[in-house]
């Protein structure tokens, strides 16, 4: 299979992975026919244990150091699932939730112009700022405390870079499948206070929900950060449809008798509601998401 190919099977937006030469790939065939119409979790094999993740029943758990990586100097990067040099069958999505990137751009550096259609994509700052520009007239800059959301719809294109010469910018870059197709281009982001995720769960992204930015897709994140001993019970706004990918952004929590550290990864599905505790102080991204592709 050719890197078009890999594209397409994957849902990936159009010249999603055209951001530099570098990022190129060449991966090895997906003999899956099926993935295209499966759940995110891939119809969880029978054995629970494999090298990138450790499932039970309606849970999944990626660790940290089981991501895929990618080191151009300019651009560091962890990959939750598929994406340019990092190809794992087993790992292309959750439900709709296609991309989790973890990534940090050099000062002055970043992605420049390149196109994208039929993708939701949603970038969270973690530190530092960055710097958008697109097709749509929109130029913007975003920082920690900011969510930004670009529907690309029938085609957009778009630039995101560091502005600051001296300081690094790191974020989570997270694409979702939208629910419909071709829609007119969008972009939106918000500012959300601190104090409005202290022990509590803070929507950020919501098709319905004016405090949030809109998505195209029965798609709700929240971000919260907890200090240690806190317990909250999450519930999900569509249990029948979706489930939850949750990342750990810092800090340590305790669901359902495992214990996540920072950047671990867990899905859930199957479920309505489930508690969340802190071992420590943490910083943690709820993203509940449709399963079904």
């Amino acid at each position: 299979m050719d890197r078009k190919e890999f594209l397409k099977k994957s849902a990936l937006g159009l010249g999603a992975l055209s951001l530099t030469n570098s990022l190129n790939a060449n991966p090895q065939p997906n003999d899956n026919p099926e993935l295209d119409k499966t759940v995110g979790f891939e119809h969880s094999p029978a054995n629970i244990y494999n090298q990138n993740m450790k499932i039970q029943a309606n849970m999944l758990i990626h660790r940290a150091d089981t991501r895929g990586g990618a080191d151009h100097g300019w651009l560091k990067a962890r990959h939750t699932f598929s994406f340019a040099n990092y190809y794992d069958p087993e790992r292309m999505h959750f439900g709709v939730l296609r991309v989790l990137n973890d990534d940090r751009v050099a000062p002055s550096r970043g992605f420049g112009t390149h196109p994208h259609n039929n993708m939701e994509i949603i970038t969270i700052p973690l530190t530092g700022a960055l710097q958008h520009k697109d097709s749509m007239g929109n130029t913007a800059i975003i920082r920690k405390g900011e969510v930004q959301i670009m529907s690309a719809g029938t085609g957009v294109q778009h630039s995101e870079m560091n502005p600051n010469s001296d300081q690094d910018v790191t974020l989570l870059q997270i694409w979702v499948l939208p629910k419909a197709q071709n829609i007119r281009p969008h972009y939106e982001q918000k500012v959300y206070e601190a104090k409005d995720r202290k022990n509590k769960f803070q929507l950020v992204v919501s098709p319905t929900h004016k405090e949030a930015v809109w998505i195209n897709q029965d798609a709700y994140f929240h971000l919260a950060d907890f200090d240690k001993g806190h317990k909250a019970s999450y519930n999900l706004v569509l249990p029948k449809q979706n489930g939850v990918y949750l990342f750990v952004i810092s800090g340590q929590l305790n669901i359902g008798g495992q214990t996540l550290n920072p950047r671990d990864g867990m899905g859930l599905w199957d479920v309505s509601t489930f508690e969340i505790e802190a071992a420590s102080n943490a910083e943690f991204l709820i993203m509940e998401v449709p399963m079904l592709v």
